[in-house]
């Protein structure tokens, strides 16, 4: 008996599709999504290196494509400097690249639970200012992309290029799951996107102010998230 992981998917779609993609292209992968789902499909997007190169993918292969960024309100200037880069860019409206804010602000946050939640409990920090706006907006979809790579962390090595994630219930997709950090770089300098300039200054993972520091020369790329904790995750990827 065929086991189904949602409505029109069975586990036997999803291990063909992996084997079709991991000799195909991202683009292929993209395009495959936007056949399948579009219009209710979205990046998930940090304005991280991967995700511009998703970006620039997917507005090259349909321009009314649309991503969502989480303003958890502690993001660095330079994000919001590489977001209006890429709306200038790519002549996006507003309403194709949606900011999804936290319930509470930084102020009332702090009231309730305490100041400094993301040092003494960065779980529940990411939780609220990212989790929660991140499983209600995805409610709006039946599948996002993200820019996942395996070789970032050992809990992403055996990241699919299409996936089931039970965890928001819907399709997840990572066409970059293959590629790795010099490929990365390389289709951004090939097709001169946009980037966060931070990426200059040693940052190679970016996320709340908070909770992300530079990274020495040869370290792990995702040590400076989260120092000083065992935390490697937001919680955003099962």
């Amino acid at each position: 008996m065929t086991e189904m992981v949602q409505a029109n998917f069975s586990t036997e779609e999803l291990q063909e599709l992996n084997q079709r993609f991991e000799a195909q292209s991202p683009q292929e992968v993209l395009q495959y999504a936007f056949q399948r789902f579009f219009p209710k499909i979205v990046l998930a997007c940090s304005f991280g290196a991967e995700d511009m190169v998703l970006w620039d993918m997917m507005y090259r292969l349909n321009p009314q494509a649309s991503l969502f960024y989480l303003d958890t309100d502690f993001l660095f200037p330079e994000t919001y400097e590489v977001r209006d880069r890429l709306m200038a860019r790519y002549r996006v409206p507003a309403e194709q690249v949606i900011q999804v804010k936290p319930e509470l602000t930084p102020a009332q946050q702090a009231e309730r639970f305490g100041d400094l939640l993301w040092i003494r409990q960065p779980d529940e920090c990411c939780r609220l200012r990212k989790v929660d706006p991140l499983t209600k907006v995805l409610q709006h979809y039946a599948a996002w992309i993200t820019g996942i790579r395996r070789d970032q962390t050992p809990t992403r090595a055996r990241a699919g290029l299409v996936e089931w994630d039970a965890a928001f219930g819907l399709v997840k997709l990572n066409p970059l799951a293959a590629w790795t950090n010099d490929d990365v770089w390389t289709y951004v300098n090939t097709h001169d996107v946009p980037y966060n300039r931070l990426h200059d200054q040693h940052y190679p993972s970016i996320g709340c102010t908070h909770c992300t520091a530079p990274v020495h020369p040869g370290d792990d790329p995702r040590s400076g998230r989260w120092q000083s904790t065992e935390k490697t995750e937001c919680g955003l990827h099962q």
